[in-house]
């Protein structure tokens, strides 16, 4: 990783001394943040580093972490030193990483940041008075995060391998008979890492529960006649996030046949994700290719083009296809159609898309496609649509399962996008 690393560097140097002239700024100080106490307690919560921060350095930044960057010179790190015998120490991490960096501890009532430039902008959170806080820089830099370097890419790769080794010993988990609690701690230790490291709390949902998109909690009770486990839970590597959705089921019946069904789908939709692609329109493609779905399962006996015209697919598949990946889950920048910040707002029929823009290389994004069964909604259809055409009996059978989303993450190429993911379980399974 150390060239990658050089090389990635590099790239955020260049995109760094851009922002500095188009801003007419000498430096740029990047804070990864505080850590945040409850309300009157003296615990705090989980601390995640300010994204821009982090993409910075090869390991987990810690609160309190500042970085300097000025044009034609070495970035500087301001390290935390903390006089403090209630926590474990917080060295430096050793490395190659350190050739690249001015490192300067840092006591916190020490002035570190004298001598800095007089135009210094700020990025993170809780300015402070020494530099300005520039409408536009941070759209400016994060606009260009959506195009992942090799370092990147290859964060994300070992990161999807550990999150597929978690999936798998879920699925073993389930099948066991195990119950939602039981198959998280599963997934954690396989993919070795606690709650609070893993990039966003894990959905964990049997039967019923897998119809919650964002479902939260976690049953200690084992299911008396376990059929569905929908599984969406990631893992990190320097900040990276991996971001997978599998859905596993019990029996050899209907519902595992759309489960099928929908993964060939999936896999199809991925390889779309190509260069010049708008996504907005590859959203509309897999709402066409769910009422297929729909429809050859005898769901719903309406034709494609009725279904799309009355609404009834987003009833079984009502949020957006994906979204950009990277140092956050919902990556920042997905509406961005240029560095100025230029918006394009999802369309009224996809209103929870995340991800509007036209796709390049190297971009890093996932292909989430659903398809549930939300008594919610169901009822919603009903009372609005007439003549919805779907088969309530069937349908009323199929309520029990939860529903099915499968998740991969793709790099986008002009050629041939490559399913990390995929690769992932491969060589889990080899």
């Amino acid at each position: 990783m150390t060239t990658l690393y050089q090389d990635h560097l590099t790239v955020l140097q260049q995109r760094y001394e851009a922002a500095l002239t188009h801003f007419q700024c000498d430096a740029v100080v990047l804070a990864s943040g505080h850590k945040q106490y409850y309300f009157q307690d003296d615990h705090t919560a989980p601390f995640h580093s300010y994204s821009g921060a982090q993409q910075w350095l090869p390991f987990t930044l810690s609160a309190e972490t500042y970085l300097i960057i000025e044009a034609g010179k070495k970035p500087r790190i301001v390290w935390p030193i903390r006089d403090d015998f209630w926590h474990a120490p917080n060295p430096v991490p050793a490395g190659e990483w350190q050739d690249s960096w001015d490192i300067t501890p840092a006591r916190r009532d020490d002035k570190w940041f004298q001598g800095l430039p007089e135009k210094c902008a700020w990025l993170g959170p809780e300015p402070q008075d020494f530099a300005y806080v520039i409408p536009g820089f941070n759209t400016y830099v994060d606009f260009a995060k959506a195009v992942k370097t090799p370092y990147e890419i290859a964060a994300i790769q070992r990161a999807s391998v550990r999150g597929a080794k978690g999936h798998l010993a879920a699925r073993d988990a389930f099948l066991n008979g195990l119950s939602e609690f039981e198959i998280h701690l599963a997934y954690l230790q396989a993919s070795q890492q606690t709650a609070n490291q893993e990039p966003y709390p894990s959905i964990i949902g049997v039967n019923e529960h897998a119809s919650v998109l964002h479902y939260e909690h976690k049953d200690f009770d084992r299911s008396a006649n376990p059929l569905t486990l929908l599984i969406d839970a990631g893992a990190t590597e320097h900040g990276y996030a991996s971001d997978i959705t599998r859905t596993f089921t019990k029996q050899d019946d209907e519902f595992r046949a759309l489960v099928k069904s929908l993964d060939s789908a999936e896999q199809e939709m991925a390889k779309k994700a190509l260069s010049g692609m708008s996504y907005p329109e590859l959203h509309q493609e897999a709402l066409r290719t769910i009422a297929g779905i729909l429809q050859d399962h005898k769901i719903c006996s309406l034709s494609v083009d009725e279904q799309i015209s009355k609404g009834i697919t987003q009833t079984f598949f009502p949020h957006g296809l994906g979204h950009l990946l990277g140092l956050q889950v919902h990556d920042v920048g997905g509406f961005h159609q240029d560095v100025l910040g230029t918006r394009r707002e999802p369309d009224a029929n996809a209103p929870f898309l995340r991800l509007t823009r036209t796709l390049e290389e190297n971009m890093v994004l996932t292909i989430e496609p659903g398809l549930y069964f939300i008594p919610m909604l169901l009822d919603k259809m009903q009372a609005e649509i007439p003549q919805h055409g779907c088969n309530m009996a069937l349908i009323k059978q199929l309520i029990p399962y939860g529903g099915i989303r499968i998740e991969d993450n793709i790099v986008v190429k002009d050629e041939a996008p490559v399913n990390l993911t995929r690769q992932a379980f491969s060589e889990c399974e080899a």
